[in-house]
């Protein structure tokens, strides 16, 4: 039986769900160096929720995104900061826990990598979309799967130039 095998070229970001998303941002700067590219989500928009969302992140029901902001390493991949609200919100895992928040990878193709996933055993969350504001771009797209144990496995492909990078010379890195 021969295995689909996308071409991943690397960490396009790890995500991390942070109880607050101003300190979070601070530590990453001061601990690691990391600058800030952009939000997706600015607290003052007020909070993603609804069933739509619960569906396309996986979410439990009447959990709500307040904000998402991506981070640019100095040398690596971004830290995508996540602020959510649930009332079945667990506290952070440790090292012993299997899994994380989320690992994105950079894939040419989304829907042969995502055919590559469901055959291994994963399983998609939702269908894949376009990338959304400061990400947009006619060709840019995300589809978040779930590997077999459950950790969430992003699938990102962004060949088209995203609006931010009109508003500052930092990128995220690309492939």
């Amino acid at each position: 039986m021969s295995q689909r095998v996308p071409v991943v070229r690397g960490i396009d970001h790890v995500g991390v769900t942070v109880p607050d998303i101003e300190s979070a941002t601070a530590f990453f700067r001061d601990a690691l160096g990391a600058d800030v590219l952009y939000d997706t989500r600015r607290r003052e928009e007020g909070p993603r929720t609804g069933r739509p969302v619960e569906r396309r992140l996986g979410l439990p029901e009447g959990a709500s995104q307040v904000a998402v902001r991506m981070l640019a390493l100095p040398h690596g991949p971004g830290l995508e900061l996540f602020e959510y609200r649930s009332s079945g919100q667990r506290e952070p895992v440790v090292p012993s826990d299997l899994g994380w928040q989320h690992l994105a990878v950079y894939v040419d193709d989304i829907d042969e990598a995502l055919a590559g996933v469901e055959e291994a055993g994963g399983a998609r969350v939702g269908d894949p979309g376009p990338l959304p504001g400061a990400e947009a771009g006619e060709r840019n797209r995300m589809v978040y799967t779930r590997t077999p144990w459950g950790s969430t496995l992003e699938l990102i492909t962004y060949p088209d130039t995203q609006p931010y990078e009109e508003h500052t010379p930092r990128r995220r890195w690309r492939p």
